[in-house]
């Protein structure tokens, strides 16, 4: 059975149902142009100087959040910064973006701001005043970076695929796993590009650790620099074409940006899925910093970590066992017999590798070390309950959860299943409190 995110695209025909998008930006609100400042003219999508260059160069940010601001500060940064364009997502924070333009990043005592963006809101209403634009002029997308939350990713891209196709190259950038990974991928792929081989654009994943949190709309703290990682989830025939955004993306200033390979974006995709499923929601429940976790060696959150990493590792072992991952880990299909089985022995090999590194013991000895390192941070999902919004548990606990159901191998992960209502009930608990609802810790 199809996970409840598939359902939706499963149930639909493929490009009917691709609606026209219009991009909105400051020339079609209200009373627009006596508003203006002279900073927000020249920042009108409709007159800034980066309409005229090259359009295969744009690259669109789509979510202005604290990954949206950290990614198009660094682009921004370059020597020679190629064209961007924010894409918000309501009309509010293009009226707040006319009143005050540009973007701030401050790490350490230095803030600084960054103005030369094109902005739009893209829409399926026609706007009323001002010129009714199309989303990339009825054009092609060449380059679009997703910052959203997890759960509007991959919808908010599915509604724009009229403007995606083989010579779009399209980087995911979200907390959890990208959707487009067997075992799931295949599904949405062939129900929205049936002509799978070409009509499909380069699907990108980034794996960033840098800490970032929010000081305001469009102003963020780059808490702690580390690292991002950026490879293709899912290629199509014309592969090359991913290699402007993620070259891009890798000389960034301040990203510490690296290409890697398809198996290897999996695995630490994985691992971090692991780290953000304990941090984020004991966080959340607890009210209480990321270092506050690992405090003690032993008690009632060191024990329901522990359990967290079993039934962890019981997953991600069955997962690596499963014939889904063979098409990431093979990745050489078609070579010639004694080819193959030079392959076939370094993909047991690899595969042997894999369910080490997925171990209890190393899942805890991994989830630790990045707690220290981020001992200091406030965790994103902290900082949603804190902001009245929905949380990404299911993108990492309930991940887990769903894809236990989808191995059927009888998998226990009643411990995430239990962090997943907490968090969405809103619960806020102590550590004695939190270790009730966890009955069975030894």
């Amino acid at each position: 059975m199809a996970p409840a995110w598939l359902q939706p695209y499963l149930d639909h025909l493929p490009q009917k149902s691709a609606p026209k998008l219009y991009a909105w930006n400051l020339s079609n609100l209200e009373e627009n142009h006596s508003a203006l400042s002279s900073s927000a003219r020249r920042l009108d999508g409709s007159i800034s100087h980066q309409r005229h260059r090259n359009q295969q160069q744009r690259i669109y940010i789509l979510g202005v959040g604290n990954l949206g601001i950290l990614f198009a500060s660094s682009l921004a940064s370059l020597p020679n910064p190629p064209p961007i364009t924010l894409v918000v997502h309501r009309k509010e924070l293009l009226l707040l973006w006319r009143q005050q333009p540009g973007i701030e990043i401050t790490r350490g005592d230095s803030t600084q701001e960054y103005l030369d963006f094109d902005v739009e809101l893209w829409s399926e209403e026609e706007p009323l005043l001002g010129p009714a634009r199309e989303v990339a002029d009825g054009q092609e997308i060449s380059n679009l970076i997703v910052t959203t939350k997890a759960s509007q990713a991959l919808p908010q891209v599915d509604r724009a695929r009229r403007y995606l196709n083989d010579r779009s190259t399209v980087a995911f950038a979200q907390n959890g796993m990208c959707k487009l990974w067997p075992p799931h991928g295949d599904s949405y792929m062939a129900s929205r590009y049936p002509d799978a081989s070409a009509s499909h654009p380069n699907w990108l994943a980034c794996v960033t650790t840098h800490g970032v949190t929010s000081l305001g709309q469009f102003k963020s703290l780059h808490a702690s620099e580390a690292n991002l990682k950026v490879g293709l989830v899912f290629p199509n025939n014309s592969d090359n074409n991913a290699s402007y955004l993620s070259n891009i993306l890798a000389r960034s200033p301040h990203l510490n940006g690296q290409v890697v390979a398809r198996d290897e974006l999996w695995v630490l995709q994985l691992e971090k899925l692991v780290v953000n499923s304990v941090i984020n929601p004991l966080t959340a429940i607890l009210r209480c910093k990321n270092g506050d976790l690992f405090t003690k060696q032993e008690g009632t959150i060191a024990k329901i970590i522990s359990c967290l990493l079993m039934e962890a590792s019981n997953v991600l072992q069955a997962l690596i066992k499963d014939r889904s991952t063979e098409s990431i880990l093979q990745t050489v299909p078609g070579m010639p017999s004694e080819a193959e089985n030079v392959t076939t022995r370094e993909y047991g090999r690899q595969r042997s590798d894999l369910l080490d590194r997925f171990s209890h013991d190393k899942l805890k000895e991994m989830v630790y070390s990045v707690g220290h390192k981020v001992r200091e941070n406030t965790s994103s999902m902290l900082q949603d309950v804190r902001a009245g919004k929905l949380t990404e548990v299911n993108e990492f606990n309930g991940w887990l959860v769903e894809m236990a159901a989808y191995l059927e191998c009888r998998i226990d992960v009643v411990h995430h299943k239990n962090l997943v209502d907490l968090v969405e009930n809103g619960t806020v608990l102590n550590e004695e409190s939190l270790g009730k609802h966890f009955s069975n810790l030894v």
